[in-house]
């Protein structure tokens, strides 16, 4: 938040109109990483001179290829539960960025919500690799994020995304996606083909 107040403040003093903030959607409140997301917008709304256009982008479709990979077994152990993500492809998000920074007035003082328009469970995930979805323990899954290496805020970071996936939280129900209207009107791209690109890539 500081560095977003940092960054806000700069803008405003050097006479910037108009500011495009990619956010987070609004089923992530959940997250531990919704605050400083939901305190920017706020900023934001607040601000004397700014106009602003918030993009509330859904969880990336890529993401799953990181928190839900094969293992050498083929078996996907991420801790889905029977929850879904209404996952999108970072390609999608990347164009309505580019369409809004380039005409911004149309888009003045707007909240648009990103998310997929087809929630993906471990089910779904495992069918398209051949894999087998048996899914482990968030305390599994805490222990060995804490063991890879990664830095200490992203082991809750990602606790919380497998918590709130596995609990219905970001299966997209009750947000009205702006995607394919900010896409033009043409079909986003399938997060299940993007998260299998994702993961042939990886291997």
């Amino acid at each position: 938040m500081a560095r977003h107040e940092a960054a806000l403040s700069a803008a405003e003093a050097a006479g910037v109109r108009h500011v495009v903030y990619t956010s987070l959607s609004g089923d992530g409140d959940h997250l531990t990483y919704a605050l400083a997301h939901r305190w920017t917008e706020r900023r934001l709304r607040n601000s004397p001179v700014l106009d602003w256009t918030i993009l509330r982008n859904g969880l990336y479709a890529e993401l799953l290829a990181w928190i839900a990979p094969p293992d050498a077994e083929n078996r996907i152990t991420g801790p889905l539960g029977r929850g879904r993500l209404a996952a999108v492809a970072r390609a999608d998000l990347a164009d309505i960025a580019v369409s809004v920074a380039t005409a911004p007035a149309a888009h003045r003082n707007r909240v648009y919500e990103l998310v997929g328009e087809r929630a993906l469970g471990g089910d779904d995930l495992a069918a398209a690799l051949g894999a087998v979805y048996a899914p482990g323990t968030l305390a599994d899954a805490r222990a060995a994020l804490a063991a890879s290496g990664a830095a200490p805020f992203q082991v809750p970071m990602l606790a919380s995304t497998y918590s709130a996936i596995a609990h219905g939280f970001l299966d997209g129900t009750g947000v009205e996606s702006d995607l394919r209207a900010l896409l033009g009107g043409r079909e986003p791209l399938g997060a299940l083909d993007v998260f299998v690109k994702a993961v042939r890539a990886d291997g």
